[in-house]
């Protein structure tokens, strides 16, 4: 008895023509039938799902049919984010359905000689969820570090100190803000000017110390420094 099937096809350089031959051919290899075809348009394995209406479709379809299989012509087409395709997956099996690829390359393991056996959804959500856990805590830290960078910027954009002070800048008297050190810009503006007049790094640093320049420690800035003004552009 054929297993009932459904394919996922998308609309990009890769013919969708080209795509449902190669499920096709697998179909019949693998004697599954294909009952319901739903289209993707204008995206790629990049797009997030939830805009993808033709994926979010197949969940639905899979529901309806009755499908064990959802099958792509490649991997690609599913998406080429791990995290991505750990979702695309887990949400399938939720339906009952397990992932698949015509050309071999997602889904259960084995040879030539083998029928494809439809696993039970529970084993494969088993199976999922050895390596879920590290998944999430991955997803976790880029999540918590993309919130970071996102409040860095904003802090930033409001002229908030963040970290240690820049050299060149002081606290302002609320105690939040950062200002211009009259002191520091000096400095910077010399150390540059000195650059500008073709001193190297070193000459520069010996320039600071003859004339009495001291850092925020008391010692005489130094090299390190010197390049991080240059650099720094403030």
């Amino acid at each position: 008895m054929a297993e009932n099937g459904l394919a996922l096809v998308e609309e990009s350089p890769e013919a969708p023509r080209a795509q449902r031959l190669a499920i096709e051919t697998w179909a019949k290899r693998e004697a599954v039938e294909i009952t319901s075809w739903q289209i993707d348009v204008g995206v790629s394995g990049e797009t997030p799902i939830a805009e993808r209406p033709g994926l979010l479709a197949a969940y639905q379809a899979i529901r309806d049919n009755k499908a064990g299989i959802l099958v792509a012509a490649n991997a690609d087409r599913f998406g080429h984010d791990e995290l991505v395709c750990w979702l695309i997956e887990r949400a399938a099996l939720t339906q009952g359905a397990i992932v698949q690829t015509a050309d071999g390359s997602r889904g259960p393991a084995r040879t030539p000689e083998q029928p494809l056996v439809r696993a039970e959804p529970a084993g494969e959500l088993q199976a999922f969820s050895r390596g879920a856990l590290d998944l999430a805590r991955a997803y976790e830290r880029v999540t918590v570090r993309a919130r970071i960078r996102a409040s860095l910027a904003e802090k930033k954009a409001r002229g908030q100190r963040i970290g240690n002070l820049p050299y060149g800048f002081k606290l302002a008297a609320d105690g939040v803000h950062t200002e211009p050190d009259e002191n520091e810009q000096a400095v910077i503006s010399t150390v540059r000017a000195l650059s500008t007049e073709g001193r190297s790094q070193r000459a520069i640093v010996a320039d600071l110390a003859a004339r009495g320049v001291r850092g925020r420690t008391g010692a005489p800035l130094g090299q390190t420094q010197v390049a991080k003004i240059l650099r720094s552009g403030t």
